[in-house]
């Protein structure tokens, strides 16, 4: 777990695997430090640059100390 200072916020870094695909370009993800499961949306750049993401795919999330529930995926890992 990797914490940042950016703009007087905290990012807590993580990895994880997709489990499932949802609607909307959100994804179910399991943490790969605590095996918790949690929500992931897509980042904007990702969007743009059209980024598949499939079930099985390990990928980093940002997340925020306030919702551990919820995570932005920012990259798609090897």
């Amino acid at each position: 777990m990797v914490r940042t200072e950016e703009k007087n916020n905290q990012i807590i870094k993580k990895e994880g695997r997709v489990i499932e695909a949802l609607p909307n370009a959100f994804f179910k993800v399991v943490l790969n430090d605590d095996g918790k499961e949690i929500i992931g949306f897509l980042s904007g750049k990702m969007r743009m640059n059209r980024i598949t993401i499939l079930p099985g795919d390990k990928v980093s999330i940002e997340m925020t100390p306030y919702d551990e529930s919820k995570g932005r995926i920012v990259y798609r890992l090897k």
